[in-house]
């Protein structure tokens, strides 16, 4: 009796445990920091408060255990408000918010948009801050964990992505 309570409680545990799984969201001046000591890919957010397909990618996509986990162990995961009033300091330069009301912005989410702002872009840079890739727009779980894996194994360096596509076993649970 004593064993079965506690292959239940561990059980549970685990399972909790594994369903909470959350991203470690970091800043983008913390992650930059992170990244000189242990070098990771890098993948930003770009999100702001009125966008519903922000909302939906953080309730569905990004809070998909398998996911969470992934990003957490492969990547250093920043949070960037394309609108947010907090300078950023990078590479010699003080990003700020700029414009007023519909037309406000910041800076440095325009720098990484290419001044394509669309919410949410995903940004993809490598372990030496330099851009892979933006990826503007709402991302199913599916096809995240395939861009996710395509980045992390490095397949865009020699690989198309249709086949790599074609050829990806996905890990998560169904």
């Amino acid at each position: 009796m004593k064993k079965l309570l506690v292959l239940i409680v561990f059980t549970f545990v685990s399972f909790t445990s594994n369903a909470q799984e959350k991203i470690n969201w970091l800043s983008f001046e913390k992650a930059i920091e992170l990244n000189k000591e242990n070098p990771k890919l890098i993948l930003i957010d770009i999100y702001t408060d009125w966008c519903s397909y922000c909302k939906k990618m953080d309730k569905e996509t990004y809070a998909n255990a398998t996911i969470a986990n992934y990003i957490n162990k492969n990547f250093y995961a920043i949070k960037l408000d394309g609108e947010g009033k907090e300078d950023i300091n990078y590479k010699g330069y003080t990003f700020k918010l700029k414009g007023k009301g519909r037309s406000k912005f910041h800076e440095l989410s325009a720098a990484l948009t290419e001044g394509q702002l669309s919410y949410p872009t995903t940004i993809f840079m490598t372990e030496k801050e330099q851009m892979l890739q933006k990826i503007p727009g709402y991302l199913t779980v599916e096809r995240f964990e395939k861009i996710l894996a395509y980045f992390n194994t490095e397949a865009y360096k020699d690989q198309e992505w249709a086949d790599f596509e074609k050829d990806f076993k996905s890990n998560l649970k169904r």
